[in-house]
């Protein structure tokens, strides 16, 4: 006989999350009040599906919105993943907001400018100032920091507010009720569901009606981490650590992406390039550093020195979703949020920033119910405001793949001309909510 369970009362969390290199001491800062103190009038039982940074993001903003939240997560124990990622304005604003500035302060790395290169000769294209002019003229720094810092600091402020289930996989659902049936044979109960469960995701077939699969897009992406000693150790590479830039190397379809994080105690690099792999090999895999190198024949003595350091790498392919017509179940109890409805290819680095600008939509919208009877209009309009939005960025992030690795040519020099005024311009215009960022004027500072 099914174990029936009403989220509001689950058990609580099964432990925290692995620390990371470095580990975050300083004290959440709690805000006094979200939603300007507002708190919904009717508390609903919520499920959250996926423990990632979105599902996350969103369990603490409805849990502060009034509600009973508990996050249903697949893994058996929530540990590091990822490497590096670009955290910009419109998303610290949101985490300074919630208490989070001494905690990014202490393990993310403020970059004090944009450098690209060009990637045979690591040619100057373009530079341009960040740092505090970024932080001024935009409200809010932007940072890099390790995705697993960033997932504990999340974890943090979430924890004491929600439940947290892991091990709990959901391998089916009836989205009408809604219900959840889990790997293990329990059914949970929820009065609305929102499906936060990645690219991969189940919930998302339940709201397309089939199972819908991510597509290849042919590229894949090397990541590694190195630690900042050895490159202090090279007089050719310290300045890379010294002086905390995002630099870009741009060469025919590939490019590379590096920046320190961890409090300049690892240097992060993502490497694009054409997968010459079948489609059909796993999306995450170990390669060997051999393999690694032979994309990047050629490339520029610095770019050769910090290959040299790398033992070994994981590639990612990245995979793509075309936009969905809605993100919202018929029935109006299920909706979709971050890489589950609308995935970014990390050419933009706007993936996180899209899922935590959801759930604070998600938040501030729920604060506000008072009967069931609102519920679907909530999630619509959740997704009217989120999603011309969302959907032009991850059009914008697949587009500019071809800007930024062009075949050398006439193309390409003209792209380096414009370098300069594109990435000021357009860069700008994401970080301050403008809807005026063409696709083929951004350069991208992706990773």
């Amino acid at each position: 006989m099914d174990n029936f369970v009403t989220v509001g009362t689950v058990a609580p969390t099964d432990g925290p999350p692995v620390a990371g290199a470095v580990n975050g001491t300083a004290p959440i800062e709690l805000p006094s009040e979200l939603y300007q103190g507002r708190r919904a009038a009717l508390p609903l039982d919520i499920a959250v599906v996926g423990c990632g940074l979105g599902g996350l993001t969103a369990a603490y903003c409805l849990a502060m919105a009034g509600h009973k939240v508990t996050i249903l997560e697949s893994v058996a124990k929530i540990g590091e993943i990822g490497a590096g990622i670009s955290i910009s304005p419109n998303v610290t604003r949101l985490l300074i907001r919630w208490g989070l500035e001494s905690r990014l302060r202490e393990v993310a790395v403020k970059p004090e400018a944009r450098t690209a290169r060009r990637w045979c000769t690591g040619e100057t294209l373009s530079w341009i100032q960040w740092g505090d002019p970024m932080a001024k003229n935009y409200g809010a720094p932007l940072y890099h920091i390790h995705r697993a810092d960033l997932h504990r600091m999340l974890y943090d402020l979430a924890e004491p507010h929600v439940n947290i289930r892991t091990n709990c996989r959901v391998v089916s659902m009836n989205p009408s009720i809604p219900t959840l049936m889990l790997k293990s044979g329990e059914v949970v109960h929820a009065d609305l569901v929102i499906g936060a469960d990645g690219l991969k995701s189940t919930t998302r077939h339940f709201v397309v009606g089939k199972p819908d699969e991510p597509r290849s897009t042919g590229d894949a992406a090397y990541r590694a981490v190195i630690p900042t000693e050895m490159l202090l150790a090279d007089p050719d590479l310290k300045s890379l650590v010294e002086t905390p830039e995002i630099t870009s190397w741009l060469g025919p379809q590939r490019h590379i992406v590096a920046y320190n994080i961890r409090a300049k105690a690892e240097y992060n690099m993502g490497m694009c390039h054409t997968d010459r792999d079948p489609p059909e090999e796993p999306w995450r895999i170990e390669e060997s550093a051999d393999r690694m190198k032979e994309e990047y024949v050629g490339w520029e003595p610095r770019i050769q020195k910090l290959l040299a350091l790398i033992p070994s790498t994981l590639k990612w392919k990245l995979m793509d979703r075309a936009p969905l017509e809605t993100w919202i179940h018929e029935d109006g109890r299920l909706a979709l949020l971050g890489d589950a409805c609308h995935p970014m290819l990390p050419y933009a680095g706007q993936g996180v920033a899209m899922a935590i600008e959801d759930a604070a939509v998600l938040g501030n919208l729920f604060s506000r119910l008072s009967s069931r009877a609102q519920i679907a209009p909530l999630f619509h309009a959740y997704e009217a405001i989120r999603y011309e939005r969302a959907t032009k960025v991850q059009e914008f992030s697949r587009l500019i793949k071809t800007t930024l690795q062009l075949p050398d040519g006439l193309e390409q020099e003209q792209r380096d001309r414009k370098m300069l005024y594109c990435v000021h311009m357009c860069f700008g215009n994401i970080a301050t909510n403008s809807d005026q960022t063409s696709p083929n004027e951004f350069m991208g500072y992706g990773f």
